[in-house]
């Protein structure tokens, strides 16, 4: 989110990580005070800061997302509430909150939402919740997610547009993976060495969908990448065998794209005990998953190759990031902020 809400204006001058090797990912490319630790260590001496435009950030979602257990007494879940607390204590003039897609849909976290809402009105903001599609704003990516906006609500005007509507102008198309794979080039060079060395292996009862990206056809949770199109949803939990696969002589060499046909050859019914997984079918590397998540190029991670997985797929695609702050900027200037 750093790297979108800079590039659209907005001078970052603190942030806070849990994660170690986040924390030195991030004061190897941004300026700003980085705090380490639980966000709850800090919320005290945050009263410091005065006169702040804008609080944004992304608190753990895995007791929301439906990748994980969905269990609402998850620790982790509370810290949306230690968000809004940081917000108490700044008080900023709007502020930004991003999660996963099923916090914003899902009809069991209804009464969490409401809480939101309530707290931010009581905290005196106008808010929003919007979900969006990382591919309507130029990510190769159809990650889904939602985000919390509010603005200070003696600062709102009855004829102002809704938050959605400023976002409307940034929206663009987003390029295919095989776009970003190509601009890369083939894995094993010093720009794209092979980061994951997870044997890929056929699962033996797979579980078949319409397409062959989704479903499991092969072992571990790591699932195909349709290179002509755009990607499903980076995981955080990326690396080993939960790392995405990809066909690299259908990328580079113009070959037949060999999940399509082993799909079709499963959805037809026919034997296929003698069939093994071909060498050219390989893990995305760590600057491709960060290049779909569409990091800069020269942007440096710290950490083992699991761990830069890891902060990868727990990130906001940057350029989904920038929308939403230039779109948050353009509101706050019609506002007069």
């Amino acid at each position: 989110m750093d790297v979108g809400f800079s590039r659209a204006g907005f001078n970052v001058v603190w942030a806070n990580e849990i994660d170690s090797d986040a924390c030195n990912t991030y004061s190897a490319n941004h300026t700003g005070i980085i705090e380490c630790g639980d966000i709850r260590n800090y919320i005290d001496q945050l009263s410091d800061f005065k006169n702040i435009d804008l609080v944004f950030g992304g608190p753990p979602c895995q007791g929301f997302s439906v990748a994980g257990k969905m269990d609402p007494n998850d620790e982790r879940s509370k810290l949306i509430f230690s968000f809004m607390d940081v917000i108490e204590k700044v008080n900023p003039k709007a502020f930004v909150l991003e999660n996963v897609k099923a916090l914003a849909v899902l009809d069991k976290w209804q009464p969490v939402r409401n809480m939101l809402f309530k707290r931010a009105w009581d905290l005196g903001y106008d808010a929003e919740l919007v979900l969006l599609n990382a591919t309507h704003f130029g990510v190769p990516q159809k990650r889904e997610r939602m985000f919390f906006v509010g603005i200070k609500k003696e600062n709102s005007k009855k004829e102002s547009k809704r938050f959605v509507e400023y976002l409307e102008k940034y929206k663009r198309s987003a390029p295919r993976v095989i776009d970003i794979l190509k601009g890369l080039g083939p894995m094993g060079t010093s720009v794209n060495p092979k980061t994951c060395n997870a044997k890929i292996t056929l699962a033996r009862d797979p579980i078949m969908r319409r397409s062959p990206y989704a479903g499991m056809l092969f072992n571990g949770a790591g699932r195909p990448i349709d290179i002509m199109g755009h990607s499903n949803t980076l995981p955080a939990s990326m690396g080993g065998n939960r790392t995405p696969i990809i066909d690299e002589d259908h990328a580079f060499n113009d070959g037949k794209n060999w999940i399509e046909k082993y799909h079709k050859l499963l959805s037809s019914g026919k034997k296929t005990n003698d069939i093994c997984v071909p060498n050219h079918l390989r893990r995305i590397t760590t600057k491709e998953a960060a290049l779909i998540q569409t990091f800069p190029n020269d942007y440096k991670f710290f950490g083992k190759d699991n761990s830069i997985y890891h902060q990868i797929g727990n990130a906001v695609p940057c350029d989904l990031a920038h929308a939403v702050a230039s779109a948050l900027s353009d509101s706050m200037e019609d506002f007069n902020l």
